[in-house]
């Protein structure tokens, strides 16, 4: 018994420590957007998330070979039925414009812009 209540206090103290280190209204968890690429457009999951980390989630179901750049960050050149994630750090109020960078694409509408709250 004397074990246990020592493990419960130790417990309780260590969610103490989490709850001081951890400051208040801090996110700890990623926004995650699906993003689909086919000739000639995107199409994301949603175009707005709140500040801090985004996973992107591309998929390139086109036929062409097609990449995804948003925030200085691009994924590799995917091939037609391939995937790939881009984890980006958003800042608060801003938007972001993502692209194609395959030459021509983004002006034939592979582009947008992407809003954070």
């Amino acid at each position: 018994m004397k074990r246990f209540l020592s493990l419960l206090v130790l417990c309780a103290a260590a969610g103490v420590l989490l709850v001081a280190v951890v400051p208040a209204g801090a996110r700890t968890t990623a926004t995650t957007v699906r993003v689909t690429a086919k000739e000639y457009k995107f199409i994301l999951s949603t175009k707005t998330a709140r500040h801090g980390t985004v996973i992107f989630k591309v998929t390139n179901k086109g036929k062409f070979k097609h990449d995804f750049k948003i925030a200085g960050k691009k994924t590799t050149m995917l091939k037609p039925g391939k995937s790939a994630s881009l984890t980006v750090t958003l800042a608060k109020g801003k938007t972001y414009t993502y692209i194609c960078t395959v030459p021509g694409h983004a002006q034939l509408g592979m582009k947008g812009r992407f809003k954070v709250t």
